[in-house]
């Protein structure tokens, strides 16, 4: 159904649809977890010294996350992770 709606796998198309879904996907842990430490997004911003609103453009998949602002939120939420590459 995926090649059917989005494309082939390797196509530009479908590319673009795995791209869009594993950023909402990691978009989601983060909300999760702010959520689950009881921290609003106003907190989150001013702790990454970004705006509420850019948090929540991030959190509805409205806008991209760089890695740079992933690493910025999860640091400030204290979470680890590791960085696979290959």
């Amino acid at each position: 159904h995926l090649a059917e709606k989005y494309g082939v796998k390797g196509t530009l198309s479908r590319e673009e649809f795995d791209a869009r879904a594993k950023a909402w996907y990691y978009a989601e842990l983060l909300r999760d977890e702010r959520k689950r430490q009881k921290m609003t997004q106003q907190e989150l911003a001013e702790l990454i010294g970004k705006k509420r609103e850019y948090i929540s453009a991030l959190e509805q998949g409205h806008t991209d996350m760089q890695l740079s602002t992933f690493v910025l939120i999860a640091n400030a939420l204290g979470l680890r992770f590791s960085l696979v590459v290959g």
